[in-house]
C-alpha cells in the first residue's frame, strides 16, 4: 500500500465559508433568545401558580365563612361581588396551562423534532398567556370600580386591622388579594416580553434555514 504525497495544504482549504460563519452566529443568538424565553416562561408559570393559590384560597375562606356560624353579626355583606377574584383564578389557570405547555415543547426533544408544531406553540402559548392576563386584569378593575358593592379585596382590607383568631383572618386575606393582583399586573409585561422574544426567535429560525450548511463529502480512502 502506497501513500501519494499531496504536498502542503493550501491555505484556501482552511478558509471559513461566510455562510457557515453566519449560520453559527445566528444559532448562538437563537440559543440566547430561547434561554431568555424559557427563563421568563418559568417566572410566569410560578407567578400564575402563586396567583391561583392565593385567589383560590381566598374564595375557599369566603365560602366557609360567608354564612354566620356562631357569630352575632355576619362576617360578609349581603351585597358582595366575588367576580374579580374569580377572574384572577380563571386567568391564572390559563396562564399556568399556557406556560406549562410552552415549557414541555421547549424541553421535550421528541416534540422539538416536529418543527411546524414546535414553532407554532412557541408563539401561540405566550399569546394565550398574554391575552389571559389582560382579560383577567381588565375584568378585575371593571368590576372593582363600584363604590357601593364590596369585593373580597375591598372588604377584607377594610377590616384588615381586626385581630381574628379564626377564619376569615381579614388581614391575611387582604395581603393575599393584593399579592395576587400585583402579580397579575406584572404578568402582563412579562407575557408581552415572552411573546416578543418568541416572535424574534421564530423570525430568526426561519431566516437561518436558508443558511444551513450542506453536509460535507466523506474523505476518500487512502490507497
Amino acid at each position: 500500500m502506497s501513500f501519494e504525497h499531496k504536498g502542503p495544504a493550501s491555505p484556501s482549504n482552511y478558509e471559513v465559508d461566510p455562510r457557515d460563519h453566519f449560520y453559527q452566529k445566528q444559532q448562538g443568538t437563537i440559543r440566547l433568545l430561547n434561554s431568555v424565553r424559557v427563563g421568563l416562561t418559568v417566572l410566569a408559570l410560578l407567578s400564575g401558580i402563586t396567583i391561583l393559590g392565593t385567589s383560590a384560597n381566598a374564595i375557599m375562606v369566603y365560602n366557609n365563612t360567608h354564612v354566620s356560624k356562631g357569630f352575632n353579626l355576619a362576617l360578609w355583606p349581603d351585597e358582595f361581588d366575588l367576580r374579580p377574584t374569580v377572574a384572577l383564578v380563571v386567568g391564572s389557570s390559563l396562564v399556568i396551562l399556557a406556560n406549562l405547555v410552552s415549557l414541555i415543547f421547549s424541553k421535550v426533544r421528541m416534540l422539538q423534532n416536529h418543527t411546524l408544531v414546535h414553532t407554532s406553540m412557541t408563539f401561540i402559548t405566550p399569546f394565550v398567556g398574554f391575552l389571559a392576563s389582560i382579560i383577567a386584569i381588565a375584568f378585575f378593575y371593571a368590576v372593582n370600580v363600584s363604590s357601593t358593592v364590596d369585593t373580597l379585596q375591598s372588604w377584607s382590607c377594610q377590616w384588615g386591622y381586626a385581630n381574628m383568631r379564626i377564619e376569615p383572618h381579614f388581614g391575611t386575606l387582604c395581603k393575599q388579594s393584593k399579592t395576587a393582583l400585583y402579580l397579575a399586573v406584572i404578568l402582563i409585561p412579562v407575557e408581552f416580553i415572552i411573546l416578543t422574544v418568541a416572535g424574534a426567535q421564530m423570525g430568526m429560525e426561519r431566516k437561518t434555514k436558508a443558511f444551513v450548511p450542506a453536509p460535507k463529502p466523506s474523505s476518500p480512502a487512502l490507497s
